[in-house]
């Protein structure tokens, strides 16, 4: 296919332009294979260049033969007002814009036909391998060792083609193992804990109308465990869906989904901890927006719309989880599993937060970016499938399949950057670039579903990878925190309804100007860079002032340090 098929307009003058916190933009409108550019005819030039991958819905109200109005509604929670003279003209740019926003073809995305204008210090897509990310996890002699058994994806599509595994299990059990587990994901490790605890993720069990059990899946969870240790197993479903999906196989005599058998797993107690995914979060987030966007209700209703929308309780539930989860780890030594129903979503989001919070080295840029490489581009989360649509598409033209599940979690990191506020390097800004980039990008890092789809598209070799560009020396101080001290202690974030705060620099931003605190944070950064200068500057005083005082000595100036130099040295 090629885009010209789809453009039936490539240029529209005499076009009006409404966005969020900048003025009235009269000008000329272009649209490209990839993007849909709005350029001024003032002296001073004003751009808006915006990919079509951003743009969620089109909304279209024609107003006779003079033309009409078009509502952008973008991924990104932007709302654009295009206002388009003539009817023919309203028409034909309303219906390139939607051709081109339906566009599914992976290899026609803009990543494919971007090429960075800048030299790449380090490629992205080979700085978080599996062997380095895992090398100071395990060492010589360790019980855990790196398994290529999904080396061509057919164990398991979803996983990367290396997978970190308890060395008393071989190769073929983990491919039995697969064949027991939801979507083939057999229990991977995922961090492991000072104390030699353990956590790790996998699918549920495939539990069938006999009950057959897997004694290759049993031996590698109970070999997990040290004599006389018990572990837990985290189902993020309720007991009820766990049990009807059981129940469900059951009566189909069908392989189907379920939980571990007590009497086969007798170390391990399951606890469930239910938290919405798919739909239903999408849902939560449509009803948020609307909330948002409706400036013109009162306090109460907003507070009514914001509490009705379940979006804070889902991250209450979402921390809470991953709180339990790093306690077992951390508190009582005990390993832990987690998993929901395939392990692509409520799961990921629950195994980083929970290193979030017990490891220090996730809070650190290049620590966090290792994790969303880990956790969720290597770990199989379906970006690609997730991501299609967003809450401003109508119900009736969403699939169940999509999700802001990664939203919900970079929220949920925002929560506890907010109450430790000086524990991280990164800055919120960081946050929120990674959201937007994970829905439209010039990046090829969060295209397709796994590994193995991107692999299939040579993305590696074909586009730039996200954090070649970020981590760049004149793009990461931008993201970084001014406030930030290392702490390598394990932070406990408070999920009271009280420490929680709706994510304004990012459900607001568009409604809100957030202007006056970025200036803020600017002088903060420059108040911090000047406190740097400035103690540089007496390190290198101190020094000289040392050196002046061992010569006056040497030559017999003085005989011992004055006091004043002694309580500067």
């Amino acid at each position: 296919m090629e885009f010209a098929e789809l453009i039936r307009i490539s240029r529209c003058d005499r076009v009006m332009l409404q966005r969020p916190h900048h003025p009235k933009l009269d000008g000329t409108l272009c649209i490209t294979g990839h993007h849909l550019i709005v350029s001024s005819r003032d002296d001073e030039p004003q751009e808006l260049w915006l990919l079509h991958s951003n743009i969620d819905t089109v909304e279209r109200r024609q107003q006779g033969m003079t033309g009409g109005t078009l509502w952008l509604k973008c991924k990104d929670l932007r709302i654009l007002q295009l206002d388009v003279i003539g009817a023919d003209q309203f028409a034909k740019v309303a219906d390139t814009i939607e051709d081109l926003i339906r566009v599914e073809d992976p290899l026609l995305k803009y990543p494919f036909f971007y090429r960075a204008m800048y030299t790449v210090l380090e490629d992205g897509w080979t700085a978080f391998t599996t062997e380095s990310e895992f090398s100071r996890l395990i060492q010589p002699g360790d019980d855990w060792r790196i398994s290529y058994v999904n080396k061509d994806y057919k164990v398991c599509s979803s996983y990367p083609s290396a997978v970190v595994v308890p060395k008393s299990v071989e190769d073929s059990d983990l491919i039995a193992i697969a064949n027991f587990r939801q979507a083939g994901r057999f229990p991977v490790l995922a961090y492991r804990h000072e104390g030699m605890a353990v956590l790790m993720r996998s699918g549920q069990p495939l539990i069938t109308a006999n009950g057959k059990r897997c004694k290759e899946d049993e031996r590698l969870l109970n070999g997990v465990l040290a004599r006389e240790k018990r572990g837990y197993i985290i189902d993020t479903r309720t007991q009820n869906l766990a049990q009807s999906a059981k129940n469900l196989a059951q009566s189909a005599k069908l392989r189907g989904g379920g939980y571990e058998p007590e009497p086969h797993y007798p170390n391990w107690r399951r606890v469930h901890k239910p938290i919405d995914r798919h739909h239903v979060l999408l849902d939560s987030l449509t009803k948020l927006m609307d909330g948002v966007n409706d400036t013109s209700s009162g306090t109460d209703k907003w507070l009514s719309r914001l509490e009705s929308s379940n979006w804070m309780n889902n991250i209450k539930e979402t921390l809470n989880c991953a709180c339990l989860v790093a306690q077992c780890l951390d508190q009582e030594g005990a390993s832990v599993l987690v998993h929901d129903t395939d392990g692509m979503d409520s799961t990921l989001q629950v195994t980083s937060l929970a290193q979030i919070i017990l490891n220090p080295d996730c809070r650190t840029v290049r620590g966090f970016e290792a994790l969303i490489e880990r956790e969720w581009i290597q770990g199989g989360h379906p970006f690609a499938t997730r991501h299609a649509r967003s809450c401003y598409t109508p119900s009736a033209h969403r699939s169940k399949s999509n999700s802001p599940t990664f939203l919900l979690f970079l929220d949920c990191v925002y929560q506890i950057h907010a109450q430790f506020s000086c524990s991280f390097e990164f800055a919120e800004n960081f946050l929120v670039m990674l959201f937007e980039h994970s829905y439209s990008s010039q990046f090829g890092t969060f295209l397709g579903n796994n590994e193995c789809e991107r692999r299939a598209m040579k993305a590696p070799e074909r586009t730039c990878s996200l954090w070649s560009y970020v981590n760049r020396p004149e793009i990461l101080p931008k993201y970084l925190n001014p406030m930030y001290e290392p702490n390598q202690r394990v932070i406990w974030p408070s999920v009271a309804p009280m420490s929680l705060q709706l994510w304004g620099s990012v459900f607001l931003r568009w409604v809100v100007d957030q202007g006056p605190q970025e200036a803020a944070w600017s002088v903060v950064r420059e108040l911090k860079e000047r406190d740097s200068s400035l103690r540089s500057r007496v390190a290198r005083l101190r020094r000289q002032l040392q050196d002046l005082e061992r010569e006056a000595m040497e030559v017999g100036i003085i005989t011992s340090p004055t006091e004043e130099v002694m309580s500067v040295a």
